[in-house]
């Protein structure tokens, strides 16, 4: 069964981006103990992706596309720019409409929600987000983008804590009912 998942990293008091929309404070954790192949073993079940703009606005500072071999839709009502050779999709349909695009795309495995912010909250307000894998990173920002800036209807339960070496743990929440449609 498809999960929908909302896999990110923010810090203890509940920020994904600084002030600025910079990740430098995330970042700097890259090389901590056991999160790259945390990060790889989610990676393995994700067969689509979505993310909003500003996401894929910040991914064009890449020099290459950094899911090779995901289909992903991206939520805007620009043309944006594209990288060569990748598989995505600009669209702005609403997401409830696209969402089984999305799960048709992954082919059994699960959608990955890249990023966060409005796009997620507009997600979650439809109870399309089924997982929220959530690393708390030890950084307190003191503002910045919120983790959800919408209500999260339903109720969550914890299926797993996992502390990733020294600085990171990570809570997965499923939403009641989810997996089991």
């Amino acid at each position: 069964m498809t999960l929908t998942q909302y896999y990110v990293a923010a810090s203890m008091d509940g920020h994904i981006a600084d002030a600025d929309g910079s990740l430098d404070w995330l970042l700097q954790f890259n090389d901590a103990e056991g999160v790259g192949e945390h990060i790889e073993a989610f990676m393995a079940d994700v067969g689509a992706l979505a993310m909003g703009a500003s996401t894929y606005e910040f991914l064009l500072g890449e020099p290459e596309w950094p899911y090779p071999g995901l289909p992903a839709i991206v939520f805007t009502h620009r043309d944006l720019p594209r990288f060569p050779d990748a598989d995505i999709t600009l669209t702005s349909d609403d997401v409830a409409d696209v969402h089984a695009r999305l799960v048709e795309a992954a082919a059994g495995r699960n959608v990955w929600l890249v990023g966060g912010g409005g796009l997620v909250a507009q997600f979650a307000e439809r109870g399309l987000i089924d997982e929220i894998w959530l690393g708390i990173a030890p950084v307190v920002l003191g503002g910045g983008a919120p983790l959800l800036p919408a209500r999260l209807p339903g109720v969550w339960d914890l299926q797993d804590v996992e502390r990733l070496g020294r600085s990171f743990v990570e809570l997965r929440y499923r939403r009641q009912g989810a997996g089991q449609e």
